[in-house]
């Protein structure tokens, strides 16, 4: 079965019929993401119920809770009735009536029977039926229609008291994305329908639910910010967990160099908050677990992710697009590297671009713990990962240094060559590594096989 490396790989060697993934990243990727679909499972639901009306009111926190009890809502859908017309064989069409087909709302049936306390205040306001029966539970109850002198006279909707206003004034609906909503106000909504769920011992996995059809006469739109006013009501505020996850970079990070949590994605997190001016305990929380989590980097894993990126094609589209915007970070590919880089490692010449270097002092070569000159060369013969670091490390001697880039960018160029520039280096790596070797300005460990570069690389 295909997979998404091969279709990238193919795109790579110029393969006929084989397209990149640039039309996706430019739709979905593009202004942060902000035509990309939303979640189905963001979502939260506020049920306007008139106080006024019940005889015991909720309390603030039994709405809350009722509005957080939601498993599933559909959204409205409309049906006009359309009628055609027909004048000298020309077809025309005429919408006569606007329906609102109902909405269906799924509770989860809880322990504390919130929704089914919400269901007997609407159902005791609108029907006589369990107010007459309640009020004569301890006595012999029977229908005295026929009998002279009654003392039941209300059934059914004949509520015994005259209901001026609506138990529920609105439903809103509200649909969450990055921080944002879009909300749909179900105007004057009645309970079509109410049903509770089916109890049976052989399922012994389900959970109750409670599902009613909502009827309304109109709706309304709007959209903004989850914080402003408009907002939806009660949401985050309880039972809601506000610690932030550790997988991100207040809660603590991740030691990589890309992905979320990351060493870019707490540079850019960072000075995010500086240049908005929302400095405040969180950004310096930010900033020393992003330190913390550098620190713990090391160069072998550094390259490794960056080739990981590289090899799926990444590096393919920044070098048509100029560049590769990370929308965690706002940083380039290019830049995140060199950011990630000069906090990951300590500061040496080559990742200073004023290129002032110093001379590399001779000493004798360490073979306990590295690599001779003919042992690099046979591994290098062998091992197509390792030449291709020596091939880069050239590179940036003939080409990076003098264009002003540091290693980490001049790799990132050298992946992306064409794959003749690459043939060209990996041949001069076949020949000069015992040189670089010998002179002690490519080191590669013994054990993990780790190339390490010397500072003065450049003057090569």
């Amino acid at each position: 079965m295909p997979s998404i490396n091969n279709f990238i790989q193919g795109f790579s060697d110029g393969l006929p019929g084989m397209k990149d993934f640039r039309h996706a990243s430019r739709l979905y990727v593009d202004d942060a993401h902000k035509l990309a679909p939303k979640h189905k499972f963001l979502f939260h639901v506020v049920f306007d119920i008139d106080d006024t009306v019940a005889v015991k009111a909720f309390t603030e926190a039994e709405r809350l809770e009722l509005d957080m009890l939601v498993k599933s809502v559909t959204l409205p859908s409309y049906n006009f009735d359309v009628e055609e017309k027909v004048q000298y064989n020309k077809k025309m069409y005429v919408s006569k009536a606007l329906r609102y087909e109902p909405v269906n709302i799924t509770f989860h049936d809880d322990h504390a029977n919130t929704v089914n306390a919400f269901w007997k205040k609407y159902y005791e306001y609108n029907v006589a039926d369990p107010v007459i029966l309640n009020e004569r539970l301890q006595q012999d109850v029977k229908d005295d229609y026929y009998q002279e002198n009654r003392s039941i006279t209300k059934w059914g909707l004949d509520t015994p008291k005259k209901r001026k206003k609506p138990f529920l004034r609105n439903i809103q609906i509200f649909a969450l994305h990055k921080q944002r909503f879009t909300s749909f106000t179900l105007v004057n909504p009645v309970i079509g329908s109410f049903a509770h769920d089916e109890l049976n011992q052989a399922d012994g996995a389900g959970v109750m639910a409670n599902t009613m059809q909502i009827l309304y006469e109109t709706v309304r739109y709007n959209s903004g910010l989850v914080k402003s006013p408009a907002g939806p009501r009660g949401f985050a505020t309880l039972h809601y967990d506000r610690e932030p996850s550790p997988l991100t970079v207040l809660g603590g990070g991740t030691n990589s160099l890309f992905g979320p949590g990351g060493i870019v994605d707490g540079i850019g997190s960072v000075f995010g908050d500086i240049s908005r001016g929302q400095v405040n305990l969180g950004t310096i929380l930010k900033g020393i677990n992003t330190y913390n989590n550098a620190k713990k980097l090391k160069k072998k894993d550094v390259k490794e992710e960056l080739k990981g990126i590289v090899k799926d094609g990444v590096l393919e589209v920044g070098k048509q697009a100029g560049s590769i915007t990370n929308p965690v970070g706002a940083f380039s590919v290019g830049t995140a590297v060199a950011a990630g880089a000069l906090l990951a490692t300590s500061k040496g010449s080559t990742d200073d671009k004023t290129n002032t270097n110093t001379t590399l002092q001779n000493s004798t070569p360490d073979t306990v713990n590295f690599l001779t000159a003919d042992e690099s060369y046979n591994l290098i013969e062998s091992n197509t990962t390792i030449k291709d670091e020596i091939a880069s490390s050239i590179y940036y001697k003939d080409i990076g240094s003098r264009k002003n880039l540091t290693v980490a960018e001049s790799n990132v160029e050298f992946e992306g060559s064409p794959s003749g520039v690459k043939n060209i280096y990996r041949s001069k790596a076949n020949t000069n590594i015992r040189k670089l070797v010998t002179e002690g300005y490519i080191k590669i460990n013994r054990t993990s096989q780790d190339v390490s570069l010397s500072n003065e690389i450049a003057n090569l």
